[in-house]
C-alpha cells in the first residue's frame, strides 16, 4: 500500500516537472528568441552605422573582394543602396542584376533618416534574413543575417537552458522523494487504521504525529474510533439490558401464571365441588367457602401488588414529595402493624429518634415502604421474637433500619433477593399469604426517593434491612425532582 501511493506521488512529481520544463523550454525560447533577435539588431545597427563611415571614402568603389571581407568583418551580408532603390553594391550578390529595393521596409526607414529592420525571405538567396539598413551620403546601407544562425544559436542557448534547468530539478526530485516518502507512510497508516475501523475493531488507536493536514486527520479518526468505540459498548450494553429485559419478561408471565394458576385452579375446584353438591354438606360447604375467600383474597393481593409495582415502573404513580417529621411518619407504620405483631407475640418497637430529623418523601410511599419491610420481618420471626425499627442521620440522607430476631436468610440467597416473585422459602411464603413482589416494591420505591436498599443477614441470627431516604430536597436529586414534578401535574 505504501509503495504504490509512494510510486503515484513520485510520478505525479515527475509529470509536474516535465510540463513545468515543457513550459520553461516554450517561453524561454520565445523570450530567448526575441531578446537575440533585438541584441542583433542593435550590433548590426552599431556595425552599420560604422561601415557607413565610408561611405564618403567611396563605399560604392569598393570592389567584390573587398565587399565580401567587409561582410565577413560585419558578421553579416552588405548592401548600398542608392536614393532611388537602385543596388550600388552587394557582398554575395551581382548588384546590376538586383531588383529594385526602394519598397524594402528597412530601406525606406532608412531613406527617411531612421535606422530600419525586417525579417524576410530574400528573394536573391532564397534564405530568410534578419535586415537592418541605416542611412548613409549615397542612399542607404544595409547589413543582413541569415536566420538559420540565428536559430542555431537560439537552440543553443534552448540546449544550455534546459540542461541547467534540469540539474536545478535534481535536488527538487530528491526532496520530493523524500516528502512522497513522509505522506505515503502516513497515508499508508492512516489507510490501514480506516481498514481496522472498517472490520470492527474500533479499540484500536492511529499514531499521529505533526500538527499539518494528515496529523488532523489522524486525531479525527482517532476521535471517530473513541466515538464508535462508546457507541458500540452503549449498543453492547443496550442489547445486554434488552435481553435482561426479555429474560425478566419472560420470567415474569411465567411467575405471573404460576402465580394466578394456584389460586384460581384452588377457586375453580372448590367452585364445583359445591355447585356438584357440597353446598348441602354441613360438614364442608362453610369451609370450602373460606378456602374460596382465603384464595380470593390472596388473588387480590397479587393484583393489587402487580398494579403498584407496574405503576411505579411505568412511572404513572403520583408521588406527592414533602418534608415530614422521620419519628411521627415511622410511628404512624408501626401503630398500624402492631397488632399483627401482638397476635404473634412479638416486640415491635421504636428506637431512640433525634424528634429534630426530617424525611423528604412521598409520605404513603414511605408507609408501603415500611411497611412492607416490617410486615415481612413480622411474619419470619417465631412468637417471643422482636421487630425493631431504627432512624439516624446519614449526611443528607436520613438511614432507616428494620432488624428482627428472625431465621435470616442464607448468604446465596441474598443477591436475588428484591427480585419479583423470589422467595426464599417458596412453601412457607405462600402459606405466609406473600405475593413475591413485596421487595421488589420496596426497592422500586426507595430508588424513586433517589436512595438504596442492603440486606444484612445471616442464618439463625435475624435480618437487618437498611435503607435511605433524602433528608431535604437537595438530596433528592435531580431525578427525584423530575419525578415529583412529572408526577404532580398529572
Amino acid at each position: 500500500m505504501t509503495g504504490r501511493i509512494f510510486v503515484k506521488l513520485i510520478a505525479a512529481v515527475l509529470i509536474i516537472m516535465v510540463v513545468a520544463l515543457t513550459a520553461v523550454d516554450f517561453l524561454a525560447a520565445r523570450i530567448a528568441e526575441r531578446t537575440y533577435v533585438e541584441t542583433l539588431t542593435r550590433e548590426l545597427t552599431s556595425k552599420a552605422r560604422m561601415l557607413g563611415v565610408l561611405g564618403d571614402r567611396g563605399l560604392a568603389r569598393v570592389n567584390a573582394d573587398d565587399m565580401e571581407a567587409l561582410a565577413e568583418a560585419s558578421g553579416g551580408r552588405v548592401t548600398l543602396i542608392e536614393p532611388g532603390g537602385r543596388v550600388i553594391n552587394d557582398s554575395e550578390a551581382d548588384a546590376g542584376r538586383m531588383a529594385n529595393h526602394g519598397q524594402r521596409a528597412e530601406v525606406i526607414e532608412a531613406l527617411r533618416g531612421r535606422a530600419g529592420t525586417s525579417i524576410r525571405k530574400s528573394p536573391t538567396l532564397g534564405a530568410d534574413f534578419l535586415y537592418v539598413a541605416v542611412p548613409v551620403n549615397q542612399g542607404a546601407l544595409r547589413l543582413a543575417m541569415p536566420l538559420d544562425q540565428v536559430q542555431e544559436r537560439i537552440a543553443g542557448i534552448r540546449t544550455q537552458l534546459l540542461l541547467y534547468t534540469s540539474l536545478a530539478f535534481l535536488p527538487a526530485i530528491l526532496v520530493a522523494a523524500l516528502f512522497a516518502r513522509s505522506i505515503s507512510a502516513k497515508l499508508g497508516r492512516i489507510i490501514e487504521y480506516a481498514s481496522t475501523l472498517a472490520t470492527g475493531n474500533f479499540k484500536a488507536r492511529l499514531d499521529h504525529q505533526g500538527n499539518d493536514e494528515l496529523g488532523i486527520l489522524g486525531r479525527q479518526l482517532n476521535e471517530t474510533g473513541e466515538k464508535l468505540q462508546g457507541m458500540f459498548e452503549a449498543l453492547e450494553r443496550e442489547h445486554a439490558e434488552l435481553e435482561k429485559q426479555e429474560r425478566i419478561r419472560k420470567d415474569f408471565v411465567i411467575n405471573v401464571s404460576h402465580e394466578l394458576r394456584t389460586p384460581l385452579a384452588s377457586i375453580q375446584g372448590y367452585t364445583e365441588t359445591l355447585i356438584d353438591g357440597a353446598l348441602h354438606d354441613p360438614e364442608n360447604n362453610i369451609r370450602f367457602l373460606h378456602i374460596i375467600r382465603q384464595n380470593a383474597e390472596r388473588l387480590g393481593r397479587l393484583t393489587a401488588d402487580l398494579l403498584t409495582l407496574s405503576g411505579i415502573e411505568l412511572k404513572s404513580r403520583k408521588f406527592q414529595f414533602a418534608l415530614y417529621p422521620a419519628g411521627e411518619l415511622l410511628l404512624d407504620c408501626i401503630d398500624s402493624l402492631s397488632p399483627v405483631a401482638a397476635k404473634k407475640d412479638i416486640a415491635l418497637s421504636l428506637g431512640t429518634l433525634n424528634p429534630a430529623l426530617e424525611v423528604f418523601c412521598d409520605s404513603e410511599a414511605v408507609h408501603q415502604i415500611i411497611g412492607n419491610l416490617v410486615d415481612n420481618a413480622i411474619k419470619y420471626t417465631p412468637e417471643g421474637g422482636s421487630v425493631t425499627v431504627d432512624c439516624k442521620p446519614a449526611g443528607n440522607f436520613i438511614e432507616i433500619a428494620v432488624r428482627d430476631s428472625g431465621m435470616g436468610i442464607p448468604a446465596e440467597e441474598l443477591p436475588r433477593l428484591f427480585e419479583r416473585f423470589y422467595r426464599v422459602d417458596k412453601a412457607r411464603s405462600r402459606n405466609l399469604g406473600g405475593t413475591g413482589l413485596g421487595l421488589a416494591i420496596v426497592k422500586h420505591l426507595i430508588k424513586a426517593h433517589n436512595g438504596a436498599i442492603r440486606v444484612d443477614s445471616k442464618p439463625g441470627k435475624g435480618s437487618t434491612f437498611t435503607f435511605t431516604l433524602p433528608a431535604d430536597d437537595k438530596a433528592a436529586g435531580a431525578a427525584s425532582r423530575s419525578i415529583q414534578t412529572e408526577f404532580t401535574q398529572m
